[in-house]
């Protein structure tokens, strides 16, 4: 084993896993998991952990992968993340707690993504125990939206003996766990047995239930007996591009798109929502980030041509490293420094081309990365038939606009304050309906505060 680099993942081959939605990563085997926690130094400090927005005791739990206390690790996770299978599979561990690792500094650092996917899975398999059913401490509490801001919050409240409720507006509880996310980052199973753990320790959850139409927050709190209101509804609401041709068919979100494949199942041939069939047909996904290639990767599957179509360079997308590797395995053609200006239709206003223009990289903007410049003169048509726009989400105004007094910023994300309190009293908010589309961890940490806020708010009243 060289301690310099990761034990490596094993995964479907990229020609066979392109045909399937079926997980790509296998996970590894006990063996595996000994030798990739054999590479942690334990050090005194364990920097790893404040890379982590939710805080895990890394260091402590790789100890105990070492000794074979599997059923120990998982233990030592869920103290702070209630949704470690998922988080295992679909966190950015490179740029969060790996970032952090020494190991790093002369090597690759400790799979901790991966070892914390293997003892949730460990768990999974083996354990039968039903979680322990708290005491009711006589409050109730509303969330709204079954996301993992959302799951993790009416968790850590649970846990605390509060009889919560959780509204979500679609047919099955997950948010973008199961709608957005798809089958083969992110087996919905897994999603499913973290939904059935929370209902097993006393959470409700209420499904086709809208917040801001079936019921409003004043309504959940002056009439429905709620003292307090999580309010983590996500972000899905798309963005487009603004330019001729975008109402053309054939022209998606991505947001839609994903929607219909993963939580409609459209790539079943028994579907009662089909997606158009794009068996040798030409898709062009906009943008560059994890949701880009998700659509790529499923277009890929549906057996479709795909090109991702990005504004900067290969070095600038911000889609994880891992997710673009896999992409270019499957066979996705990254058309870099292009940028859609028209989409064109034929005579059935079907989609027939796409008008690009090439880029150059300008000096760096307000993000820092380097500013995409047009180059005058240079536009060319890309023969398409389906078109999916991938350019970041908004949080939806329903809730804004039937909720009184909530104060919302210039993009529609929800003000709150360092506790998660928003402008009303009793109602706290956090994810993606507060800073617009994010990381399931970095929403999982606002779970966590929300829970804590509303904690302290209702212990003082």
């Amino acid at each position: 084993m060289n301690s310099m680099t990761k034990t490596p993942m094993p995964e479907q081959d990229a020609a066979i896993r392109a045909t399937n939605f079926k997980e790509v990563a296998l996970g590894y085997t006990v063996q595996m998991a000994q030798d990739e926690a054999a590479r942690c130094l334990h050090c005194k400090n364990a920097p790893c952990v404040s890379g982590c927005p939710v805080n895990v005791p890394i260091r402590d739990f790789i100890a105990q992968i070492r000794q074979g206390d599997y059923a120990g690790a998982y233990a030592t996770i869920r103290s702070q993340n209630g949704l470690p299978a998922i988080c295992g599979r679909v966190c950015p561990q490179e740029t969060q707690c790996e970032s952090k690792c020494v190991r790093g500094i002369k090597g690759e650092p400790v799979g901790i993504g991966r070892l914390e996917r293997f003892v949730a899975d460990w768990h999974n398999a083996h354990s039968t125990e039903a979680p322990e059913k708290p005491q009711p401490n006589g409050h109730k509490v509303a969330v709204v939206g079954s996301g993992p801001a959302g799951l993790t919050c009416a968790g850590d409240l649970a846990k605390k003996g509060y009889d919560v409720t959780v509204f979500e507006a679609l047919h099955l509880a997950g948010g973008v766990l199961v709608y957005g996310i798809p089958e083969f980052r992110l087996p919905k199973s897994i999603v499913q047995k973290e939904v059935d753990g929370l209902k097993a320790m006393g959470v409700k959850v209420e499904t086709n239930t809208v917040v801001g139409r079936t019921i409003t927050i004043d309504e959940l709190m002056e009439e429905n007996g709620f003292e307090a209101v999580f309010v983590g509804s996500g972000a899905g609401l798309p963005m487009f591009m603004h330019i001729p041709g975008e109402n053309l068919k054939g022209v998606y979100s991505a947001n839609e798109f994903l929607t219909r494949i993963n939580l409609m199942k459209a790539y079943r041939e028994d579907s009662d929502t089909p997606i158009m069939d794009l068996k040798g047909k030409k898709v062009a996904v906009v943008g560059g980030g994890n949701v880009a290639m998700d659509a790529a990767r499923c277009s890929k599957r549906l057996g479709a041509d795909v090109y991702v179509v990005y504004r900067r360079g290969m070095e600038e997308l911000p889609a994880r490293h891992e997710e673009v590797e896999h992409a270019i395995e499957e066979g996705v053609i990254f058309k870099t420094l292009n940028n859609p200006v028209q989409i064109n239709g034929d005579e059935q206003d079907c989609v027939k081309s796409m008008t690009c223009i090439d880029m150059e990289l300008g000096e760096p903007d307000a993000s820092g990365r380097r500013r995409p410049v047009e180059k005058k003169g240079s536009e060319f048509e890309l023969p398409v038939d389906a078109v999916i726009m991938s350019l970041g989400t908004t949080p939806n105004p329903l809730i804004k606009s039937t909720t009184k007094g909530l104060e919302v910023n210039k993009k529609g994300g929800i003000i709150v304050n360092e506790d998660g309190l928003t402008s009303r009293q009793g109602v706290y908010a956090g994810g993606d309906a507060v800073t617009g589309a994010a990381t399931v961890i970095l929403a999982m940490g606002a779970g966590k505060l929300g829970a804590k806020s509303i904690d302290e708010y209702l212990s003082n009243k």
